[in-house]
């Protein structure tokens, strides 16, 4: 089992995510002291006889009311069979793009709803993301279901509606539990609560501890952008030159046989340096400095990659696009793609479908892509680049579309077709 859970939250507005994610911090005793000092005072302000658990985690509430496009909220926890880092997305519409970011990394996704609305647009606007991106565990907590007399009817229709949902974006059964909780009494989320007897199957975080999560990208193939060229050309390091970045998929030992792209030229890896010394082999997520055999020409963007199982270098890209920008998309549109560490002009060559979330069908030859909409794009690149399918490698299988008139990302993409 691994150590380290990586996790998101996604939900709609006011189906209580805020409290769900205070109660986990405050069950796991991951909140200081003087934390809930301050919220035991807040709420005693407002009136309440216990902690407003929500407010551990409600500073971005405020921002969000002010209209504050507000980033990803990230908060480390644990248990003593396991640590987690979670990923709290905002709720509204109009940060689907945020949704996509606290997703990207994610091995498990705790999709909130209302037990008195059930399954709503934005719940399956927010499956269908965590389908694209691949998160392959989805847990749907069913929130407020103090509120519906601890019903277990109305907890097994909107378990059964959301199991067939998601099992029709892909998943399979077996990776999606539904589990009745109350954020707000604890019920089912820390502890198995004896006000749903019904209810047989594990708490929230009983869940989260014991669930298998997918190996880390170790296994794979080498894949290494580089972010810079160190050449110190002193009296002390006169031949000097390392390629600095971080491994983005696979492990990497001197001798290993590499091709660096798009150029195509291999070599063979005959050092790696990091500030604390050389190493004998370092993995997916550390930051090195790779020396090869070989004196070759390599610029910052270009990716050094295992020489026995490369990526596909290429000046055009298929991928699907999550559009962030209330400017639309239309075919010929001139764009930059930023994938790794190098952006390169592009054109939008052609929309092949735009993808209906909620009635799990696509539109063929979209006119336009507007905010929030995923389609399938085709995008021709000024200069080669060496991608992989975003199911193989999701670091090298992903890329931004950027403005290139004012800098702002337009959307986010995946190599591949990830919806038919």
């Amino acid at each position: 089992m691994s150590s380290l859970l990586r996790l998101a939250t996604a939900g709609s507005v006011d189906d209580g995510k805020s409290t769900l994610v205070g109660r986990l911090l405050y069950d796991t005793k991951s909140v200081l002291a003087d934390q809930l000092d301050a919220v035991t005072r807040a709420s005693v302000d407002k009136g309440l006889s216990t902690p407003d658990l929500s407010l551990l985690v409600d500073g971005l509430r405020s921002e969000r009311e002010q209209g504050i496009t507000i980033d990803v909220a990230y908060r480390y926890f644990a248990t003593p069979k396991r640590s987690f880092v979670l990923a709290d997305t905002p709720g509204h519409v109009q940060y689907t793009r945020n949704t996509v970011t606290g997703a990207s990394t994610a091995q498990l996704a705790v999709l909130l709803v209302d037990a008195r609305k059930g399954v709503i647009e934005q719940t399956r606007r927010h499956a269908a993301v965590l389908a694209l991106l691949g998160v392959p565990q989805l847990v749907l907590a069913v929130n407020k279901i103090d509120l519906v007399g601890y019903d277990e009817a109305t907890f097994t229709v909107i378990a059964e509606e959301f199991a067939a949902h998601a099992l029709s974006l892909g998943y399979e059964r077996g990776s999606v539990l539904a589990i009745p909780v109350s954020a707000l009494e604890g019920d089912n989320v820390a502890s198995r609560s004896e006000r749903t007897p019904w209810y047989t199957g594990p708490s929230l975080l009983e869940h989260l501890e014991d669930v298998p999560v997918a190996p880390d990208p170790h296994d794979s193939a080498l894949r290494f952008p580089v972010q810079y060229v160190i050449r110190p050309r002193t009296p002390e390091y006169p031949d000097y030159r390392g390629y600095a970045g971080q491994i983005a998929a696979g492990t990497v030992r001197p001798g290993d046989e590499i091709v660096v792209l798009p150029q195509g030229i291999r070599s063979r890896v005959e050092r790696i340096d990091t500030a604390d010394g050389p190493l004998a082999e370092a993995g997916a997520g550390t930051s090195v400095t790779l020396l090869l055999a070989d004196d070759i020409d390599i610029s910052r963007g270009d990716l050094i990659a295992a020489a026995d199982a490369p990526p596909r270098v290429t000046d055009e890209i298929t991928g699907t696009l999550c559009w962030l920008s209330s400017k639309p998309l239309k075919p010929g549109a001139r764009v930059l793609v930023k994938h790794g560490a190098r952006t390169v002009q592009a054109l939008a060559d052609e929309l092949h479908a735009r993808f209906d979330e909620q009635k799990l069908s696509s539109v063929d030859s979209p006119a336009s892509l507007e905010l929030n909409d995923i389609g399938l794009v085709t995008l021709r690149l000024a200069e080669e680049l060496g991608v992989d399918d975003y199911g193989v490698s999701p670091r090298t299988g992903a890329f931004l579309v950027i403005d290139p008139k004012d800098g702002d990302t337009l959307a986010a993409g995946l190599v591949g077709e990830r919806f038919s």
